[in-house]
Formats: C-alpha cells, sequence, structure tokens
C-alpha cells in the first residue's frame, strides 16, 4: 500500500509529530511505501534545523531528517506556511532578500499542490493533527 502523511503540528506542541514520525516508521517496516509526507500550518517547525531540544529529550527534527535520509522519503513543506514561521532554504533566502537559511536536512520546500498530487497518488492520506 502508497501512503501520503501529512503533519499540521508542531514538534513539541502536540503528540502529531511523534505519532506521525512513529506511524511513518512503522509503514516501512512493514514493506509499505510512503509517496510524500507534507509537513503544513504549524508542523512546518518539523522543518527547522534550529531546533536545539535539551540532551535528554528527543530531537524530533533530526528523526525526521535521518528517517528522510535512510529511507529516502519525499519531504515537503509548504511554502507559505514556511514564509510566515521563518522555515528559509536557499531559494527563499535569495527571493525574499533574507541573510539566512534554516531548512534540515531531508526536507525541501514547495507549494499545496505536492500535497494534492500525494493525495492522489497514495492509497490512504493520514492526517496527524488539527
Amino acid at each position: 500500500m502508497k501512503f501520503a502523511i501529512l503533519v499540521n503540528e508542531g514538534p513539541y506542541t502536540h503528540q502529531a509529530s511523534d505519532t506521525a514520525f512513529n506511524f511513518a516508521k512503522a509503514v516501512l517496516a512493514q514493506g509499505h511505501e510512503i509517496f510524500r509526507v507534507f509537513f503544513y500550518h504549524d508542523g512546518v517547525n518539523n522543518a527547522t534545523r534550529l531546533t536545539t531540544p535539551p540532551q535528554d529529550d528527543r530531537n524530533i527534527v533530526d528523526r525526521w531528517s535521518k528517517l528522510a535520509k535512510t529511507s529516502e522519503l519525499d519531504m515537503v513543506v509548504c511554502v507559505a506556511a514556511a514564509q510566515r514561521r521563518g522555515i528559509v532554504d536557499d531559494g527563499e533566502m535569495k527571493r525574499n532578500g533574507k541573510d539566512a537559511t534554516n531548512l534540515a536536512p531531508g526536507f525541501r520546500i514547495s507549494g499545496l499542490g505536492q500535497l494534492v498530487e500525494a493525495g492522489i497518488q497514495a492509497d490512504r492520506l493520514v492526517v496527524f493533527g488539527d
């Protein structure tokens, strides 16, 4: 089965990001495919490389980055939601005259069309968070 995952909540605000991450790992362990993970609303905060949790806490952003690398996941961050929350890649930095980037490895910024495509291509779109 082919899944698409939508994450709408930030990494330390609600359980949604942790649950989505654990769901993704379980899906892959069962031999299923993940077409795309799309981060929307406050979920885009899962994509900032500047997150620095205490040493005794889990690093959710790092977990997502490592999973993207080992499983070749397509992890897309909504451009409009990212701009509102200060999540910036090289393209957005240049386009908006910013002096730095903060997008974590394994993530890419794109538009809502990527979510629509994921919903069409996947057998199931699973939503985490409001």
